[in-house]
């Protein structure tokens, strides 16, 4: 493979527009039950801006991000927190998801479902945001990028 050459701009646009990207993958997951969207798509987002530097930077740079050994922890506690949310309303006497029987407490049932979804988008965005980085790192892995 040819040798990558470091390009600032480059660098220092996918700098520049990397939080804003993930700042909007953020409210995509925070307002994803009020309008299109939700957890699917914040966590891509997250993950393109975390791609986004890891394709401008290479190895030398996509090391101060999330290290490569953290995105399989990350997208178990992702699923844990969608499972757990569940299983929590079946042991409340529930079905498997049903967040009206979660154990808010003084809460209106209304409040509680927004509650329950919220949990269960920020467990699936952080879930797809850290199987997509690990695609992309298993498939460079033994790439001699800079």
């Amino acid at each position: 493979m040819r040798q990558q050459d470091d390009s600032p701009i480059v660098l220092l646009g996918s700098r520049l527009l990397s939080p804003y990207i993930m700042l909007f993958g953020l409210y995509v997951i925070s307002f994803g039950h009020y309008s299109p969207g939700g957890g699917f798509q914040g966590g891509t987002l997250l993950a393109a801006s975390i791609l986004l530097i890891r394709l401008a930077g290479g190895r030398r740079i996509s090391r101060l991000q999330i290290q490569e050994f953290a995105t399989t922890p990350l997208a178990i506690i992702g699923i844990i927190i969608y499972f757990g949310t569940g299983l929590t309303a079946m042991i409340a006497g529930g079905y498997f998801l049903d967040y009206e029987l979660l154990p808010f407490t003084g809460m209106e049932p209304a409040m509680v479902r927004y509650w329950g979804i919220l949990i269960i988008e920020v467990g699936i965005g952080l879930a797809v945001m850290a199987i997509l980085v690990m695609i992309y790192d298993n498939m460079v892995k033994g790439e001699d990028y800079a």
